[in-house]
């Protein structure tokens, strides 16, 4: 396909070249002194047996007899089916994969003297460079980096193919074909991904719920104390405001300043006292001085107010009879 001569050329199975890929160029002319060699094609002369010169496109004079056309090259880009193979990736996973090579001739002496059959050659060449980089990756790697792949393939053809004066343009993947029960564990792994971060999101979801549920709890807690709080503050002024409220008052005070030592005893060996720490009257007495005080500040605010106002707050605190 790339070339004619009157040589002897060895037959190359059916497999690597069919109807459809073969590209014939002119049919190898007979020497009629006057030559007329179309565009995009270069015919190579031998003299006496010997190379002579490429003729160019366009017209052209030859000896008789003493020159004659021995090659024919299309100038053309080339695309060749690379057969399906199989190869083994490095996690010893064998594939079947073909591609297609696209490569154009560049010097028409190379190709006819460097190689007796260039598309052969080259074909042979892009199966061995497919399964040796195959070789370094692993299948995942095979899918996801497969324009690394082509781009290495084409590297290491045209390292070969300079001597055969053809330039590989284009390397490109067809199809990687996996066996059965890989495809299987592959679809497996997908299917269990997804349910991986399904699980993850409900996860974060119920995490979310509960730090919600959380908050909202802390909150209905500390408004139930503020409640609770208050509520005491105001059966506290309702019994202060009783007949012998003070009296019950002065008992609480004495209560809680012995209770507050009782517990500094327990807790340390060293204790810090006031001087009158045991004049237990005299530290109620104190207490019930400074409460008289406050009482008597907010009879005076109650006093500047309107009685009506006054009236309305009391019925608030003084809950109703039952």
């Amino acid at each position: 396909p790339f070339r004619h001569s009157q040589r002897t050329v060895p037959t190359v199975p059916a497999l690597w070249v069919t109807q459809a890929q073969q590209r014939w160029a002119s049919s190898l002319p007979m020497n009629t002194v006057v030559l007329f060699v179309p565009q995009q094609e270069s015919w190579v002369v031998e003299r006496m047996g010997r190379f002579h010169r490429i003729l160019e496109p366009g017209l052209n004079f030859l000896i008789p007899i003493l020159d004659k056309i021995r090659y024919v090259q299309s100038l053309k880009e080339i695309v060749i089916d690379v057969p399906e193979q199989s190869a083994v990736s490095l996690d010893n996973v064998t594939l079947q994969i073909d591609g297609v090579l696209y490569l154009r001739i560049l010097d028409p002496f190379k190709a006819s003297y460097g190689v007796e059959d260039p598309e052969y050659a080259v074909t042979q060449l892009a199966q061995t460079t497919m399964r040796s980089e195959l070789g370094k990756l692993t299948l995942d790697k095979v899918f996801r980096e497969r324009e690394t792949l082509n781009t290495n393939i084409v590297h290491s053809i045209n390292q070969a193919s300079d001597d055969w004066g053809i330039r590989c343009l284009r390397y490109e993947i067809k199809d990687i074909h996996v066996p059965p029960r890989v495809k299987e564990s592959m679809q497996m792994q997908v299917r269990g991904a997804g349910h991986k971060e399904q699980a993850q999101i409900l996860a974060s979801e119920g995490q979310k719920t509960e730090q919600i549920n959380k908050a909202a709890g802390e909150a209905n807690a500390v408004l139930a104390k503020a409640e609770a709080k208050a509520k005491a503050i105001r059966l506290l002024s309702d019994a202060l405001a009783e007949q012998n409220g003070n009296a019950a008052a002065s008992l609480s005070v004495a209560e809680q300043y012995v209770s507050a030592f009782s517990n500094l005893a327990k807790e340390s060996n060293t204790i810090l006292l006031p001087s009158n720490s045991g004049d237990i009257s005299g530290m109620v007495t104190q207490a019930m001085t400074i409460y008289g005080s406050l009482a008597k500040q907010s009879s005076k605010k109650l006093e500047s107010v309107s009685p009506e106002w006054a009236m309305e707050k009391s019925e608030e605190l003084v809950p109703p009879a039952q």
